[in-house]
């Protein structure tokens, strides 16, 4: 196994590691829509919200030599599903090959994020 870190995307914020990478599958840890550079959520809507998500996940897969387009199976969770059909408009556009996925919405995410996206990709 390798663990995965890159100052591309925000660093983790407990005991766990951005990615591990083992043979040749790549699994993230959930990211949610911290900006790297500033450590804090600088966006407020789930349109925005996701689309930072989305940036840090990237982050993590081209630093596994991984990428969206390899993506298998996401594991999306939202703060409000009143949000799932925005949030789907932002998912459709990095994630057109239609992943599997699961989409739950959960009683709260770190930092009071919106949003926070999992996946596993093919290396």
């Amino acid at each position: 196994m390798q663990k995965i870190e890159t100052k591309k995307a925000p660093a983790a914020i407990g005991p766990y590691s951005q990615g591990m990478k083992t043979g040749s599958l790549v699994f993230t840890s959930g990211q949610i829509p911290i900006d790297p550079e500033t450590g804090s959520i600088d966006v407020f809507t789930i349109e925005e919200q996701a689309e930072q998500a989305i940036k840090n996940l990237s982050a993590v897969l081209e630093e596994a030599g991984s990428s969206l387009d390899k993506v298998v199976k996401s594991t999306c969770f939202l703060q409000h599903m009143s949000d799932f059909d925005a949030f789907n408009k932002v998912y459709a556009k990095y994630f057109p090959g239609n992943p599997a996925r699961s989409c739950f919405e959960v009683g709260a995410l770190p930092k009071g994020a919106l949003v926070e996206i999992e996946v596993v990709a093919e290396v």
